[in-house]
């Protein structure tokens, strides 16, 4: 009887082990600012039961609705954050209680101004971010939160939902293109007080330039019109790319690139899946889809635009606008 008691034990305990190592540790995700459509679509694609690959695994469990005195953050916290706590996540009251409940996070907050305040609180924690765009207010802003991602080793990276949509996909390392030798992109454009111009809604068009042409723009020349707005970069091999903002009129997002063999044109539609896939992805290895330091010359490349307008559309050189944003940068620091 003892040695049958002794045999079932050891079974029991062996299907235990079997089971949590056939089973792995769901990953919580917890949201900070509730404030943008991309919350409760970031949280049907991570808590889809049927979810696979990238995003299996992982469930937004908590979200902290945060908030500003900004249009587009103080009209719409209120539905997003019923509309989520509708989907069973459970809504804070503090970051501190949100970190207490999740191991990675997503900075949603729309309005970027606050980004930098929030990431003060969520770095301490040392849990990997995804910081939505715009990745701050200001390049200098910018800056310092990735100082302090180096300072609190934290993992983060920042992107518009645009640079991994198929459009710009089937145009990366196209063999039919031949070597890139320039870029055009262009999508809908509307400002909002307080931020530099294209930080708002210009990022769309812009951060897919960059993933078309890669780093390495070295000045800045914009002009801004009641309809189009128009920024074009040329960078250090002499190539141009340019970004084209839809003030008015048909506003699809859309790109060209120019080839030495061929010029291809994509216009394609692309949702926020492939984005949630590499956060997914980041989540789970730790490694970066988009460096910070791209991130950052990307917000110099718009920072320099608006100096550009500025000084009446003459070419501003991206080093002039991070020098200076270095040197702010260290006092927000302080």
């Amino acid at each position: 009887m003892k040695q049958l008691l002794c045999l079932l034990f050891f079974f029991l305990f062996s299907t235990s082990i079997a089971m949590s190592q056939s089973e792995p540790k769901l990953m919580r995700l917890g949201i900070v600012g509730l404030d943008t459509s991309h919350v409760p679509a970031f949280t049907k694609l991570f808590n889809n039961p049927k979810a696979d690959g990238d995003l299996a695994g992982f469930k937004v469990v908590a979200g902290y609705p945060g908030g500003t005195d900004m249009p587009a953050s103080r009209d719409r916290v209120a539905k997003f954050t019923e509309e989520i706590r509708g989907m069973g996540v459970e809504i804070v009251n503090t970051i501190p209680e949100l970190l207490n409940r999740v191991d990675m996070i997503l900075l949603e907050s729309v309005d970027g101004r606050i980004h930098l305040k929030e990431a003060r609180e969520i770095f301490k924690s040392g849990k990997p971010v995804f910081i939505d765009k715009p990745v701050a207010g200001t390049l200098a802003e910018a800056i310092a939160i990735y100082e302090l991602a180096k300072r609190h080793n934290v993992k983060y990276f920042s992107s518009s939902s645009l640079r991994f949509g198929d459009n710009i996909r089937e145009l990366i390392g196209n063999p039919a293109a031949g070597e890139t030798l320039g870029a055009m992109t262009w999508g809908p454009c509307s400002y909002q007080a307080g931020t530099p111009d294209l930080f708002f809604y210009g990022i769309h068009g812009v951060e897919p330039l960059f993933t078309l042409m890669g780093t390495g723009c070295e000045n800045v020349t914009r002009t801004k019109g009641p309809k189009h707005d128009q920024v074009t970069g040329v960078w250090k091999d002499g190539r141009i790319g340019t970004y084209r903002g839809i003030v008015q009129g048909k506003a699809d997002y859309g790109a060209v690139l120019y080839g030495s063999k061929a010029i291809l044109q994509s216009d394609k539609k692309s949702g926020y899946e492939a984005l949630c896939r590499e956060i997914g992805r980041f989540f789970r290895t730790g490694i970066v889809p988009v460096s910070p330091e791209e991130t950052l010359e990307i917000f110099a490349f718009m920072e320099a635009a608006d100096e550009s307008l500025r000084q009446g559309g003459k070419p501003v050189a991206l080093e002039t606008v991070m020098t200076k944003a270095k040197a702010d940068a260290v006092q927000l620091l302080k």
